[in-house]
């Protein structure tokens, strides 16, 4: 009986390439899969906390206390995304 460890002059041949690439697949789609799902939204050690006196960061408190209606908190949103760049739309003309 030829199985893959007696191939045909009796070595692996190319296919011993094959099965490391098959568990380094393995290895980079398993960690693919959690970075898209159970890790996304949590934050590393490598992340800051976000900044609690950012002007955006006040105005979202402001707007979640009632302090301010719904059409001034997207009016203020819209100049300070202008002013800080949150939006990453390019830069001025």
């Amino acid at each position: 009986m030829q199985t893959l460890a007696h191939f045909a002059d009796g070595g692996l041949g190319p296919w011993i390439l094959l099965f490391p690439l098959i568990w380094a697949a393995v290895v980079v789609g398993g960690i693919t899969l959690l970075r898209r799902t159970v890790w996304r939204g949590r934050r590393g050690p490598w992340r800051s906390a976000p900044d609690e006196k950012s002007p955006i960061t006040v105005l979202g408190h402001r707007f979640a206390s009632g302090e301010i209606d719904e059409d001034e908190y997207w009016r203020r949103l819209s100049v300070l995304d202008e002013q800080f760049g949150r939006t990453g739309k390019g830069g001025a003309a």
